[in-house]
């Protein structure tokens, strides 16, 4: 059961990943739908990167923001937290993948390969913070945009990619939390980490 568990949480681990580095390159942070008459609709959508406005017959023009010192602190901070998330991801896949019991690579033992994928966990878990806090911390500001009624005449809304990174945290949380059950594995010696990560699988 461990075994499975434990590959179970590796591979919502990988899927993790995916789904926030598909989150991160994601257009639609924020949207808004702006109406004119019956014939002229303007459509405004935002990500991390750049800023797009798309006409009526569908046309985008987007532009990059250039300079990163005149970006505000937010959005520089929601940059940095998802490459974070990302690097420890793929960090947490390698070392993950080595600690399966039901994958044989090198002479290491089960106590070692235990640890190694308690190890992953904890970084999934860090990974899915991340992007969590990153998604949640975009988010409330467009929230407070929206109801400031000194902000501006156009009102953005919370877009696809915000959700997206929400549910890469999510199952990046899930996966960790599984695969920090190989503590079960791991010797009555191990290290602190090993001990939280065994109360983490037991509140699981």
């Amino acid at each position: 059961m461990s075994t499975a568990l434990e590959t179970v949480g590796f591979f919502l681990g990988a899927i993790s990943w995916l789904i926030t580095g598909a989150a991160l390159a994601n257009d639609y942070w924020k949207i808004s739908t702006v109406s004119g008459s019956v014939i002229i609709s303007n459509r405004q959508y935002e990500n991390l990167w750049h800023s797009c406005a798309e006409d009526s017959t569908g046309v985008a023009n987007c532009r990059d923001f250039e300079s990163l010192l005149a970006l505000p602190g937010y959005i520089q901070a929601c940059r940095a937290l998802m490459i974070v998330s990302l690097l420890l991801s793929v960090v947490s896949i390698v070392v993950s993948l080595l600690g399966l019991k039901c994958i044989k690579i090198g002479s290491a033992g089960d106590e070692t390969k235990a640890k190694m994928a308690v190890g992953g966990g904890v970084l999934f878990l860090l990974a899915g913070l991340c992007a969590i806090v990153t998604a949640s911390w975009y988010a409330a500001r467009v929230v407070n945009d929206f109801y400031n009624p000194l902000y501006g005449i156009t009102r953005f809304e919370l877009g696809a990619g915000l959700y997206m990174c929400w549910a890469g945290g999510c199952l990046a949380l899930l996966g960790g939390a599984m695969l920090c059950c190989a503590c079960k594995r791991a010797s009555s010696g191990s290290l602190l980490i090993g001990y939280c990560s065994c109360y983490l699988c037991s509140c699981f």
